[in-house]
């Protein structure tokens, strides 16, 4: 006869330590073979309810009088076994199975799992830990090195697209076959990337970042030690002030190696920026002493709609800045008659930039300008030296109109550049689009000439319309010109070495006309000119009339082109992504971002993706050389012309498509929001770090694995690559792009996403993650290869994983304002005039492009918060030396880093030797002041430890026996409820043992005679009554009062210290005082007395004595 089954409880083995709880969200429910397993709850070894354990997994053992339920699904058992853990009830006749008790060892081992299970289940285990397996065995070690492994490990640790905020696994994966994609998308922190390096190092410094622990700081020799005290002594954050008057909105910042950063800052508000070096907390004088009067669109044309909006007469909009560290700054007025101005990082004086005031010239394609409407509207300056390498120095500043017209400017001579430019000389002019404003400007940074031999996009500009043109060319100035010329000959040679280079228009965001079924318009809602190139060979006639072309559209206003073409909209911001490659010398993308705050206006994000297709296999495309004659191309010279640059091993693939005439073919891809609705963008920002911004060609890890076929795979860092790709790579080469919400969402894509197969197909892409930060508003967003940053317009600035490790933050860098500032900022959003000027708002942030590199900056208002974190245990995995026996100060994993607090207050025994220090000298400071205290007050005459209560008691006793013995000493009774109880009391000279010049008649020497003014009058009101009620002859003085003169002065006094014997002799000057004081108050009544009786006297005789001059007047 068979037992009753075993009832099944939580018993686990009280040896073995306590399991990770496994989260949906990193596991999920894994299915293999047709055959579902699910995890069991935790233990080790065998435990009484016969559930066999080995390595954390468990085997179910059925018994054999139970074989009639084997029918049933797997599923039902499964759910059964878990629910009778659960410890609800069940019948005797609802269990499909049997748990029998275990005897003996267990029958299944760890060795006897296939690769694939044991694989899976060494995924699971730290870093640390999964580095160790390599020493039990050679078939461990030959599967932890495999990067299947380590790629394994890090998808779980790194969820992904595939989690949501609340930690659990997102719906669209479970629905997808119960399969999550082990693959990542994101941007690798090293050269020579792995996924071990990756999955290792990523995890390091994400706890180095949510440690805080401050950096290592060597300060400089010319600098001083106390401005760099803070940083010295281990403090991660330093705040100071950037010295201006409004918010700051533009920051820029140059990261070296071994040198501290430096920073750029500037208020669009005001159009002056300053310079910083947070090691020694210290804002330069640069930018601050040039204040210049910048005219606004919104007081010069108050209620007048900006944007173009409204009757559509001007164009109006706020001023536009753009800040560069190692150049200066560029500021662009957004009102009619609009002024461009810069001001170099060299010289502490700016100038303004030439604008066009040359005549019409058709025949040489030279335009008229009307400089009464010109507004600019756009602007940017260079970031790095490679742009002016590049272009000899010509292209330096870029300024858009509200006419369609491009300029170019130079920021100088240079002794390395070939052509002597003047400051702020105009070098080229386009006119790209007439009319319409250009609103955006992007400028590859990177420009190099292995991108120019490929011909990739140089730069990318966007107008009002949503129209994309890009520039593959640099543009050619004339040789041999003279020096010396005027500004009307240098306008004329800048018309000209624009029409070197050919602008293209991206034919997939041409502009869209309205439906005009009866021709009504006087021009074509769809057509547009523009200035032609030198290499489309046009005649004199045909530039002149383009040029006639170009000067009717220049006349037209914003409101008929709202009228004629549609998605008019100023409010756009331009992302472009220069590094991305199709693996055919081209991919960049161009994102235009539509932030949805107009009115019946929809958030959206496309992008435009270029890709390179040979003549044949072209759809719909843009050709980059003329399929008739090769060798003349649009953009001047021959197509197939061999590259300049020595070839390589990595570009063997690109010789052979040089070779052949291609067409440029544009791909739409739209970036949605997800189940989001009513979504408005306020701000967006694209990963900066260093290896998102290099192509395939330059991106070191493909070409040192085996990109050609003259690379062997043994010289290699990823020998596994058969075939050289991106999709090999660790993070697919992904760059991110995030765009911050007015509801305090931050939604972030991979801004290189697959585009469609076909050009004239739409794919959309998914969000990676939403991010809900707790900011009510997202002001500002940064991002890096590791981290995202989000700064929120109550002053909150965190720092989050965008693979969704943990989806908290990993550490905030800003907490918010007080909750009083909050309330106002809502209180400022609900009124009319709306918020102004936010200076609790988190307005720019900058990132080290080094994502290793833990700091940045952030602006608050009018500070700066400069933040460095320590990464040295991630340094010494970077690096090939060997790790140090005892690691430098500021380490993450040594015993000695365990000094640094999460405060960010750093070393904690320089801390309390710093505060010791400072309560010993405010121990010091505070005797001196008790000392002083009591010689002149007397503050301790009962004691360190008497109250307050008794101090005011002691007075006020005081104050009542100097009343007293007034009284006494002129004959008259005393009063007894008056001298205690009247408020005016206060204590007689007699009776204080002050000096008289620390004594104050109204009030004793603990209260505040400030907030009692009027008991100098109730003092000289209670004198003078008692005067009256004496009665004495108007000419005869008080025998209680004697009235002595010059020198039987002092013999009264003595005689009078004789009588009153009760008094002190050190209180007899005092005395003296008061009784002078009534001797004058006698002989004043006695004047006003006499007067009235000899009646009114229009100029009264001033009454004066021989002896004592000037006090016995009568006023």
């Amino acid at each position: 006869m068979q037992s009753e089954p075993i009832a099944v409880t939580q018993r686990p083995d009280p040896g073995s330590p306590p399991a990770e709880p496994r989260l949906p969200s990193q596991n999920g429910f894994q299915r293999s073979g047709g055959l579902e397993s699910s995890s069991l709850p935790p233990g080790d070894g065998v435990g009484e309810a016969g559930v066999v354990v080995n390595g954390g997994l468990g085997l179910l053992r059925r018994g054999s009088p139970d074989r009639s339920t084997a029918s049933s699904p797997s599923v039902d058992r499964i759910s059964q076994y878990e629910n009778a853990w659960t410890g609800s009830p069940r019948k005797p006749g609802e269990v499909g199975f049997r748990v029998v008790a275990s005897s003996g060892r267990p029958r299944l081992t760890l060795e006897a799992f296939p690769n694939e299970v044991l694989t899976h289940i060494l995924s699971h285990l730290p870093p640390a830990s999964l580095s160790s397996v390599t020493l039990v065995c050679r078939r461990f070690h030959n599967l932890v090195t495999t990067p299947h492994a380590w790629r394994s490990a890090f998808s779980r640790y790194f969820p992904g697209p595939y989690t949501v905020e609340n930690g659990s696994q997102a719906p669209a994966a479970i629905e997808a076959g119960d399969v999550v994609s082990d693959k990542r998308v994101f941007a690798r922190l090293t050269a020579l990337a792995s996924w071990r390096s990756e999955y290792i190092l990523r995890t390091r410094l994400l706890r180095s970042l949510a440690r805080g622990k401050p950096t290592q700081f060597q300060p400089t020799k010319k600098h001083g030690t106390v401005r760099s005290a803070n940083v010295r002594n281990g403090s991660a954050i330093v705040t100071y002030t950037s010295n201006l008057l409004y918010p700051v909105s533009h920051l820029h910042g140059s990261f070296a190696t071994k040198k501290a950063p430096l920073f750029i800052h500037g208020a669009v508000e005001q159009g002056i920026a300053s310079a910083s070096d947070p090691s020694t907390v210290k804002v330069g004088t640069w930018g601050l002493s040039d204040h210049q009067m910048f005219r606004h669109f919104a007081d010069l044309f108050p209620g007048d709609a900006e944007y173009g909006l409204g009757a559509g007469d001007i164009v109006g909009q706020p001023n536009c800045m753009d800040v560069s560290q190692p150049f200066g700054m560029i500021y662009g007025e957004g009102c009619p008659q609009g002024r461009s101005y810069f001001i170099l990082s060299a010289e502490h004086r700016g100038r303004f930039l030439s604008v066009s005031d040359t005549s019409s010239q058709p025949e040489l394609g030279i335009p008229a300008l009307n400089m009464i409407t010109h507004s600019t509207t756009a602007v940017w300056i260079a970031k790095t030296p490679q742009i002016l390498k590049m272009s000899g120095g010509m292209i330096a500043m870029l300024a858009g109109s509200s006419s369609g017209v491009l300029s170019a400017y130079s920021l100088g001579p240079h002794p390395a550049y070939e052509r002597r430019y003047e400051r702020g000389q105009v070098t080229a002019r386009w006119v790209l689009s007439p009319g319409v404003p250009i609103i955006g400007i992007a400028v590859d940074d990177s420009y190099s000439t292995a991108r120019q031999a490929r011909r990739r996009i140089f730069a990318v500009v966007l107008n009002a319309l949503g129209e994309v043109f890009y520039l593959t060319d640099l543009p050619q100035q004339p040789r041999n010109l003279p020096t010396g010329l005027s500004a009307e000959i240098l306008d004329q040679m800048a018309w000209k070495t624009g029409r070197s280079a050919r602008w293209e228009l991206v034919e997939l965001s041409r502009r869209i006309p309205r439906p005009d079924p009866f021709n009504l318009e006087p021009v074509d809602g769809s057509y547009s000119p523009r200035s032609s190139s030198d290499s489309m060979k046009l005649s004199v006639d045909q530039i002149a009339a383009e040029t006639k072309d170009i000067e009717q559209y220049l006349m037209f206003k914003p409101k008929h082109f709202r009228k004629v073409c549609e998605s008019w909209n100023m409010r756009r911001d331009l992302q472009v992504d220069f590094a991305g490659d199709d693996g055919n010398g081209s991919g960049e993308s161009v994102t235009v971002i539509t932030r949805g705050t107009g009115e019946d206006e929809k958030a959206s994000i496309r992008r435009f993706a270029r890709k390179l297709s040979p003549v044949g296999s072209a759809r719909s495309s843009t050709p980059d050389a003329l399929p008739s004659n090769v060798s003349n191309s649009i953009f001047g010279g021959p197509v197939g012309a061999p590259s300049s640059l020595p070839s390589s091993r990595d570009s063997s693939h690109l010789d052979e498509l040089s070779s052949l005439t291609t067409y440029s073919e544009w791909y739409i891809t739209d970036f949605h929001f997800g189940d989001r609705k009513g979504v408005r963008i306020t701000t967006t920002a694209i990963d900066m770090s260093i290896y998102s911004i290099l192509t395939i060609d330059e991106d070191p890890l493909l070409s040192m694995s085996g990109r050609s076929t003259s690379s062997s795979a043994m010289s290699s860092p990823m020998p596994h690559m058969k075939q050289s790709s991106s999709s090999d790579v660790p993070g697919q080469r992904a760059r991110y792009l995030a765009a911050g919400t007015d509801t305090g969402q931050v939604f972030v894509w991979d801004l290189r996403a697959p585009s469609a197969q076909n050009s004239e197909v739409i794919n959309s892409a998914p969000p990676l993650r939403v991010i809900q930060t707790d900011s009510p508003q997202v002001s500002c967003v940064a991002l890096s290869s590791l981290c995202l940053v989000h700064g929120g317009n109550d002053g909150l600035v965190q720092a989050w994983d965008p693979l969704a490790s943990i989806t908290r933050p990993i550490r905030t860098m800003n907490s918010r304002f007080s909750s009083r500032a909050r309330r106002r900022l809502v209180q400022a959003e609900a009124s009319i005039q709306g918020v102004g000027n936010n200076y609790y708002a988190a307005g720019a942030i900058s990132l080290d492009p080094d994502p290793t590199v833990l700091r940045g900056m952030v602006s608050l208002g009018t500070h700066v918060r400069y933040w460095s974190y320590s990464s040295s245990a991630a340094d010494q995995y970077k690096s090939s030396k060997r790790r140090f026996r005892h690691s430098q100060r500021g380490s993450n994993s040594d015993p000695e880093g365990q000094r640094f607090s999460n405060t960010g207050r750093g070393a904690l025994q320089d801390f309390i030797e710093d505060e010791r220090i400072e309560m010993e000298r405010q121990r010091v400071a505070d005797e001196k002041e008790q000392a002083h205290l009591s010689s002149r007050f007397g503050v301790d005459l009962l004691g360190a430890d008497a109250t307050e209560d008794q101090i005011l008691a002691y007075a006020r006793l005081l104050s009542e026996e100097t009343y007293t013995s007034d009284v006494l000493k002129r004959g008259q009774s005393v009063d007894c409820s008056v001298a205690s109880t009247s408020p005016s009391d206060t204590i007689g000279p007699h009776d204080s043992p002050f000096a008289p010049e620390a004594f104050s008649s109204s009030s004793s020497p603990y209260q505040e005679t400030a907030d009692h003014p009027d008991d100098d009058d109730d003092l000289a009101e209670a004198i003078r009554l008692s005067l009256l009620d004496e009665q004495l002859p108007p000419f005869e003085p008080s025998p209680s009062i004697p009235i002595k003169y010059g020198k039987g002065y002092k013999a009264a006094v003595s005689q009078d210290s004789n009588d009153g014997g009760h008094a002190e002799s050190s209180r007899q000057q005092e005395m003296d005082d008061l009784e002078f004081a009534l001797q004058l108050s006698l002989v004043e009544e006695h004047s006003r007395n006499q007067a009235e009786q000899t009646g009114h006297q229009e100029f009264p005789i001033l009454l004066s004595s021989g002896d004592n001059k000037g006090k016995g007047r009568a006023l």
